[in-house]
Order: C-alpha cells, then structure tokens, then sequence
C-alpha cells in the first residue's frame, strides 16, 4: 500500500503546484510528524489522534489546512484560530516562487509547526535555515518535532518582524504570517538581489503573495501574486472581540442613505475587494447574517483609528428600492468604499498582479503597473 505522505506528493505533483526540485523533500518529510494529536479541519470538526486515528492520519494528508492553536479568553466562548499548518498545496507553491537552492541562507518567520522549516532544511541543509516563532510554547514543540526527524535547525524564540541579524545577510526571507507592513529588519538583513516572500494585504482583505527584489540601495520592490489567506502576524492581528465591540448598536446617531450597489459586487470580486483595500488599508469588515443565511444580512466597515463606521443591510426583497446604508464617524466609510470601487472600473478593473509594492526605510508604497503610480503609502 502507497504511504499517505506520497499519495499526497502525487497529487500536489498532479496539480502542478511540486516541481521536481521540491519532491524529494516532501517525499522525505511526513507531514503528520509535525501535527498536534488534536486538530482542527476547516470546517471546525475536532479530530483527535488517540480516539480516531485513521480519521487523524487522513485529516493530515488532505490538501487542507489544519487549525493547531487557537485565541483563549473570549467572554462569549468562542476560540478564532490563531495558527495553522498550511495546506500542502500552499506550502509547495511558496517554496516553488521562493526559488532558493543550496548554499543560500535562509529566514523563515513563523514557524509554527516547524514542517515548512523542515522542508527547507532538508533541501537545502540545515545549517543555512533559520526559523522564528513568538510562541514559546510552539517553537519548543517545533524545535522537537524537528530533532525528531534528525534535523537541527536554528529555531529561534521571538518576534519575527524583527528578523535575525546574527545569522545575516540571508539571500530569502519567507513569512509564513500575513503583514499589512513589510517590516524593514526583513529589508536590511537581505543581501541585495536577494528575494522576499511574505503574505500580505489589508484590514479588509487578506489573500495575497508579496514577492519582493531586493536591490542595492536599501529598498525591496515586486509585484502582488497568489490566492491565499494566512493568519497575520499577531501584533496586527484583530480579535474577535475588537470587531465585535466596534459594531454599532442599533441605535445612534448616524446618517441614513440608499444604495442600488450589492456588496457581492465590491466585496465579492477578488481583484476589487484587494484594491478598494489599498484605498481603505486600515477599515475591517464584518459579515453578520440573519437566520435566512444569504437573503438577509448586514455588512459592517469599521475604522477603528476614528471610530467611524457603516452599516450597509442587504435584504432580498429591497433590491429594486436599494439597500439602506448608515454611516457615523468623521470618515464616511461607504462613500469611500463606492469611489474606490468607481476607481477601480475605471481602471479598466485591474487583476492584482499588476499592483506592486516598494518597502524603504521611510515608508511603504503600493502602485499600478509601474511604481510611479503610487496608490497609497504609509510611513
């Protein structure tokens, strides 16, 4: 009978997503040596190893991502996941994009379980990787699992925004934590025409690659790639609990307007929810349905920073009289979100991979097609 581990090789293979270069790693790291005995599958069932281990040895071969860690002390009960291994397929392309070979030295942030830092270092040695995680508890687990399969890999304790500079410069940094900033240490500590590759995106949206060039003179410049959402880097992490409590009450000051606009228009659509979020970097979003799920519910946008905020209810039965929309604050929060939208069609609704990033010392600038249409910038 074929092991778990390469009927899953075979198939991220079949997809196009391992190249030849990867394979050997992947066929000579199991996966499930870096799982906790109890996970979470996407679709928040509890699988525990002890109890039902077939069922834990599948969830840990699917093309999936496993929660490992969850939030703790939320009033109402409930746990958002706040770290997760990867989907396989996921891992597999970051290492392709990543494009590293032996003999260059590697930064990897956010270790979690440690299986991508062990790809890395049998691939590529485990003398030229380094790995930072901020959960002691979760670099000590990773840094067994990795001894376990025989592998001594630097598993630093810390923040990972701040890099490593005792081991730099390295030739690829790769994150494996969403950033909203690409954090300058990363910059610093690359060698010039080294690589980046970290996830990124904004308060509203979350789901793409930054694959960075690092040049001469202190400054990394590339374009946005990929479909993924990872769990951010916790110090820019939002809880649960800061959404909830920036939700408006039902009653309060605040102006009333219609709208003929869905939100599966803006919202729904990739490339037009990314770029109306360079526009609004720092606005969450929060879905809240009724009981009839997809007919009736509420988009809230939410600026923390001034306390603005805009309620924007879809009804099924409103869609000729338009939906009704409020806004309080000093930032009217849906007009913003319709002008960027407008934006965007303008453009001729650009994808984003022709939106870019440059990281400097002073600031941080995103641009379209080339970098000096500068979108928006933050120091």
């Amino acid at each position: 009978m074929t092991p778990p581990h390469e009927k899953l090789v075979a198939r991220l293979e079949q997809a196009g997503v391992l190249t030849r270069y990867w394979r050997e790693a992947f066929t000579g790291i199991e996966r499930h040596r870096f799982l906790p005995d109890r996970i979470i599958t996407p679709d928040g069932e509890v699988v525990d190893r002890d109890t039902d281990p077939r069922r834990w040895l599948a969830s840990a071969y699917d093309d999936l991502p496993i929660v490992t860690q969850v939030d703790e002390g939320n009033e109402d009960g409930s746990a958002p996941p706040i770290s997760s291994a990867s989907k396989p397929s996921v891992v597999a392309d970051m290492l392709r994009r990543l494009d590293a070979s032996p003999g260059m030295r590697v930064l990897e942030v956010g270790t979690g379980t440690g299986y991508n830092a062990a790809l890395l270092s049998h691939r590529l040695g485990e003398e030229d990787v380094v790995t930072i995680e901020v959960d002691a508890d979760l670099a000590e687990r990773a840094r067994e699992r990795l001894l376990g399969v025989g592998l001594c890999t630097l598993v630093i304790t810390g923040d990972g925004t701040q890099g490593w500079p005792a081991r730099a410069p390295f030739d690829r940094v790769i994150s494996t934590v969403a950033v909203r900033r690409v954090p300058y240490h990363w910059v610093a500590q690359t060698r010039p025409g080294g690589r980046i590759l970290t996830p990124w995106g904004t308060a509203l949206h979350n789901g793409v690659l930054a694959d960075l060039h690092v040049g001469p003179h202190g400054t990394a410049h590339g374009r946005f790639t990929g479909d993924v959402a990872f769990m951010w880097v916790r110090d820019q992490r939002v809880t649960g609990r800061t959404l909830k409590a920036h939700v408006p009450p039902k009653v309060r000051e605040s102006t009333l307007t219609r709208t003929r606009l869905h939100p599966h228009e803006p919202l729904g659509d990739f490339g037009a929810s990314f770029a109306i979020g360079l526009h609004m970097p720092t606005v969450l979003k929060r879905i809240e349905f009724e009981q009839d799920r997809g007919r009736r519910f509420t988009v809230h946008l939410v600026d923390p920073g001034t306390g603005s905020w805009a309620s924007w209810h879809v009804d099924h039965g409103s869609r000729r009289s338009g939906y009704q929309v409020r806004q309080h604050g000093p930032r009217s929060l849906f007009t913003e979100l319709e002008s960027a939208y407008a934006w965007w069609r303008r453009e001729g609704r650009p994808e984003h991979t022709r939106f870019g990033l440059t990281v400097s010392a002073e600031r941080q600038s995103v641009w379209l097609d080339h970098e000096s249409r500068v979108i928006g910038s933050m120091p």
